[in-house]
């Protein structure tokens, strides 16, 4: 098995606007609840494609062509990929990883995004691709939090070296 390099470009960050009522947390007896709006799928879908030229701006990669990219995501909720993947005309296959973690182990909060990462870097080693991400050069990992924020990581997958 090679070795595998993903790097970390830029990140950009946002709070969406209209937003205060979108993601609602709650500490209990049995331990932290979420409570998602429904209005949270639209409202992230309505600003992704701005959000994400802003962070793509940053390296010059302003084409804005998302079905060039490799995709890693915090997969919230079907609702949410759903609204990303028509919003941005993204390929069905674009969120695969996301979707299989999220069919496994469900919404993790914070560390489903490194679920998603090992998924995608295991199934292109599997596959034998040139690079952890699907053979692609650039990517993205998107992020989604409290507030509710968004968190856009530019990632560039380095080509595997064989041992």
């Amino acid at each position: 098995m090679g070795t595998t390099h993903i790097h970390i470009v830029p990140t950009a960050q946002t709070i969406l606007p209209d937003s205060e009522d979108a993601i609602k947390g709650h500490f209990r007896e049995v331990g932290p609840t979420v409570h998602l709006s429904k209005n949270l799928s639209p409202l992230i879908a309505e600003n992704i494609d701005k959000f994400l030229a802003e962070a793509f701006d940053q390296v010059s990669l302003n084409d804005h062509d998302w079905n060039s990219l490799f995709w890693m995501m915090h997969p919230i909720g079907p609702a949410v990929l759903d609204q990303i993947e028509g919003k941005l005309g993204l390929e069905k296959t674009k969120l695969r990883e996301t979707r299989h973690v999220l069919s496994e182990y469900g919404n993790m909060a914070s560390p489903t995004a490194s679920f998603v990462l090992d998924e995608m870097r295991k199934r292109s080693v599997e596959e034998g691709k040139a690079t952890t991400g699907e053979e692609l050069e650039w990517g993205v990992l998107l992020g989604f939090g409290a507030g509710p924020t968004v968190e856009a990581t530019v990632l560039r997958s380095i080509p595997m070296v064989s041992n």
